[in-house]
């Protein structure tokens, strides 16, 4: 199938143009001013911004957490994600405890088999070097496209890993091309002031964030930093939060340390005070690190724009408030931590980054797209619009006015993280691999679609091919 996009005005990270984007098959074939081609689809995109699929490097579907399981599975979660622009995303594989790594593999495949709607792959989530997953195993896994390693320094006795386990996992990765990814925060110390306020009866979701302050989260990441210096492998703090957080990923970065951190769309919009909203409503907002106060805002958009922060995620992990956020009505620590944010990322970056001219529209690419592909072996078959690359395409419509609320979204989740935002600019059209996910604000393809997508190692470049997806 060939399709023409005409006339819009062409953004990557590095370029801003208006011009014609043609494509054949799943990879666009020119790029130009006013092609005279015939195909057999042509979209007018006059007056609209032609951007690069989104790539969303963190999430979590059909997962395990807490005594329940998120409520959006890959069918649901990528219908949403598709809807917002993401062409692309890569989910987390938990390791089970006593599991081996190829059996955790083999699971999480199960569960996306047939139900794929947009490309995505892995990271793999280590839990347990001593009964489980070997270090041998370990290493194998970047020949199989997997090519990053979470690790948890916090959820004692849940998934939490010592620094034992997270040192062996970084000089792995130094060896074997990998990446490792760490959740900051020190479950430690979280562990004693959670058991110190139930005893104390404090019970309510606001003290999931007075029992995981900042100086938690910048502590771990310090910590996390020193210990990949000293292994020698690259190292991607997750859901960056606070002010603690940025400054020692800043001063790592400033040192020219391989060193890089994400934030997530809610950390720029929620605040502490959430969680203090009356009836239980404030369980919505318990994700993990916390909202933080007000004044962390403006840091993390200054570490976006200055590229202290390297990438804008979701850490997508949906429940129901009624009905499973409300296993914690009467503790906060068995509320299961997540919200739901896959299909709402560029729409609010755009509004309020963009619109509101705290970043350029390049920088959003870079944020959303670009950056997320090069750090996770994406690029450029993903993350930009060029010759070869796939035709992941956002066709994105920069005057419609749309109100944002779980009554019109697509994930199963009860709730909104943004609910009554308004915001100017949405996709209209949106292509992965040359066919059109959604148009007419219908969803055009079947579960089945997606591909899993093999990584490149860190640092490497994944060539367009077309027997690249396996």
């Amino acid at each position: 199938m060939s399709v023409l996009i005409k006339g819009g005005r062409i953004i990557t990270a590095a370029d801003d143009y208006v011009g014609d984007v043609y494509v054949e098959g799943e990879r666009i074939s020119l790029i130009g001013e006013s092609l005279d081609l015939a195909a057999d689809k042509v979209i007018d995109a006059t007056g609209k911004y032609v951007l690069p699929g989104c790539v969303d490097p963190h999430t979590h579907l059909d997962m395990p957490f807490g005594g329940t399981v998120t409520i959006d599975d890959v069918e649901s979660g990528q219908t949403s994600a598709a809807f917002g622009g993401t062409t692309c995303h890569v989910d987390f594989i938990i390791q089970p405890q006593g599991h081996t790594f190829a059996a955790a593999v083999e699971e999480w495949k199960s569960k996306a088999e047939g139900r794929q709607l947009i490309d995505m792959g892995y990271h793999m989530a280590v839990t347990d070097l001593k009964n489980g997953g070997s270090l041998e195993e370990l290493a194998s896994l970047p020949e199989e496209g997997i090519t990053s390693y979470k690790l948890f320094m916090a959820y004692k006795g849940a998934l939490m890993v010592d620094d034992e386990t997270l040192f062996r996992t970084m000089q792995v990765a130094a060896e074997t091309g990998a990446l490792v990814m760490v959740h900051a925060e020190n479950g430690d110390a979280i562990d004693v002031l959670i058991k110190e306020a139930l005893a104390a009866g404090k019970t309510e979701p606001k003290y999931h964030a007075l029992t995981r302050p900042p100086e938690t989260e910048g502590e771990a990441t310090n910590r996390a930093i020193q210990l990949a210096r000293v292994a020698g492998s690259p190292l991607y703090v997750v859901h960056v939060s606070c002010r603690e957080a940025v400054e020692p990923i800043s001063r790592a970065r400033e040192a020219g340390w391989n060193v890089h951190g994400e934030t997530c769309t809610q950390y720029f919009f929620i605040d502490y005070s959430y969680l203090e909203r009356p009836n239980f409503e404030g369980a919505k907002w318990v994700y993990t690190p916390p909202p933080r106060p007000k004044d962390n805002r403006d840091v993390l958009w200054n570490a976006v724009r200055t590229d202290v922060l390297s990438a804008i995620s979701t850490d997508h992990c949906a429940f129901l408030w009624d009905g499973q956020k409300t296993m914690g009505r009467d503790d906060f620590s068995k509320i299961p931590n997540g919200g739901p944010g896959l299909e709402n990322r560029l729409q609010m970056i755009h509004e309020f980054g963009v619109r509101a001219g705290r970043i350029s529209m390049n920088r959003m690419v870079e944020l959303l797209c670009t950056n997320p592909a090069k750090l996770f072996g994406l690029y450029p078959r993903k993350g930009t619009i060029a010759v070869g690359s796939d035709a992941d395409i956002v066709v994105f419509d920069p005057d419609r006015k749309l109100t944002i609320s779980a009554a019109t979204h697509h994930s199963q989740s009860d709730y909104n993280l943004f609910e009554g935002t308004e915001v100017t600019g949405t996709p209209e059209v949106v292509l992965l691999r040359g066919q059109v996910l959604v148009e007419n604000d219908e969803l055009q393809v079947e579960p089945g679609y997606g591909q899993f997508v093999k990584h490149a190692k860190f640092g490497e470049e994944l060539k367009p091919a077309a027997t690249a997806a396996a």
